[in-house]
């Protein structure tokens, strides 16, 4: 693809070198990359990133085979630019610290310690290269009694007590149904390295940052966590309730399923003038959100009773039309297939040299920038794929030698 006919990104002229594999880091470099950054993802030679082998499904080649990069990988992996190093080698540490001489950012999530017996922890490269931003990205942290522990998305949401918040009452404790906390991470680290490429702009100080799995879930438990540290009652799953706001969950229609999310009185109001319920609206229990909160299973049992008297279609126009938040229930294949997400560019396609189709569907990035959006460049690549290029650029070498 010719990324010579994009404009300029919000981080054109960043370059980052990324150590990290599997969702958190990646998905945090791929936003890097969206807006503009040069991204040069370092892998192990003849393996690279597990998720390229987490499939299927794959994506299929010209000669109607499975190609290596798996729909997980490519999830997570566009816009940048992949090199093969053998970070066990001398020469392959000796090569990363030079690509580390002309780059800004560098993304890891090794174990903690991992990189610094290979010389390449934030001790020994920051007094090398003081302007360097080091993003490390772990299970648990560098500091604490879990630090040497390995981490994943699923054990986070677990410790973190998101699985408790999750699920219906009765039922077991579930996971989000994708790595939320991973990309939640992710998130934190690219807002983390964008502060502190501002504060280096500002000071010529690079530094060390130390994002968590276990601490972004904590940090994800937002109006629970808050709802604990105020009453001391610790939170219980509540299914598709809120806790917060009644009525706000899914409700039984004629039909099928859809979700009300009323948020305030004035809401409540609407709903019951569009319901027909009359007696809802006038009486006493229900006035207030607090009332409605208090009186909750009883009010959503008769809110539940006057769900089931028309098909969802009718309840989405009726209500839409009122101003009361409403929803259909879409599968995955709805949300793409839906008119808003497709004019808001949710789903894009990139050129690929690879695929039979020559080209591969990837989400989009949910950042509208009137100046500097993001871009779709590159198709996700293959292992190695840029390692000569990357060189001769980086550090005008005409050969991998790691």
């Amino acid at each position: 693809m010719d990324a010579s006919r994009f404009q300029p990104g919000a981080l054109d002229g960043v370059r980052v070198v990324d150590l990290s594999r599997i969702l958190a880091g990646p998905s945090c470099t791929q936003l890097l990359a969206d807006l503009g950054a040069d991204v040069v993802k370092v892998e192990k030679p003849g393996e690279g990133d597990d998720t390229r082998k987490w499939g299927p499904p794959y994506h299929v080649g010209h000669d109607g085979t499975d190609i290596a990069e798996s729909a997980y990988y490519c999830a997570a992996n566009r816009n940048k630019r992949s090199v093969e190093i053998d970070l066990a080698s001398t020469s392959g540490q000796l090569l990363v610290r030079e690509l580390l001489g002309d780059a800004d950012v560098v993304v890891e999530n090794y174990k903690v310690g991992a990189l610094s017996r290979y010389g390449l922890g934030y001790d020994h490269l920051s007094k090398e290269f003081p302007r360097l931003v080091y993003c490390s990205i772990t299970g648990f942290g560098q500091t604490g009694p879990y630090a040497d522990r390995p981490g994943y998305d699923f054990v986070a949401q677990a410790m973190g007590g998101l699985m408790s918040i999750t699920g219906q009452p009765e039922g077991e404790p579930t996971k989000v149904g994708v790595g939320i906390v991973d990309l939640m991470c992710g998130m934190y680290a690219t807002v983390g390295i964008l502060a502190a490429l501002r504060h280096r702009d500002r000071t010529g100080e690079g530094q060390h940052i130390d994002c968590s799995l276990l601490d972004s879930c904590v940090a994800m438990l937002a109006n629970e966590g808050t709802n604990f540290l105020t009453s001391g009652k610790v939170p219980q799953r509540r299914g598709n309730d809120h806790p917060n706001i009644v009525p706000y969950r899914v409700f039984q229609t004629a039909d099928g399923f859809m979700i009300v999310a009323v948020g305030n009185d004035q809401q409540f109001q609407k709903w019951c003038v569009v319901a027909g319920a009359h007696d809802l609206a006038s009486h006493p229990d229900y006035q207030r959100n607090a009332d409605r909160v208090r009186n909750r299973e009883v009010l959503n049992s008769r809110v539940a009773h006057y769900m089931r008297s028309k098909h969802s279609a009718a309840w989405l126009e009726e209500l839409g039309a009122a101003g009361v938040p409403c929803s259909p229930i879409h599968d995955i294949q709805d949300a793409f297939h839906d008119p808003h997400v497709r004019s808001r560019g949710m789903l894009v396609e990139i050129d690929s040299k690879r695929t039979k189709s020559g080209a591969i569907s990837v989400i989009g990035n949910p950042l509208k920038m009137s100046r500097t959006p993001p871009t779709y460049r590159m198709e996700p690549p293959s292992l190695g794929e840029h390692t000569g290029e990357v060189f001769r650029e980086w550090l005008d070498k005409r050969e991998h030698t790691a």
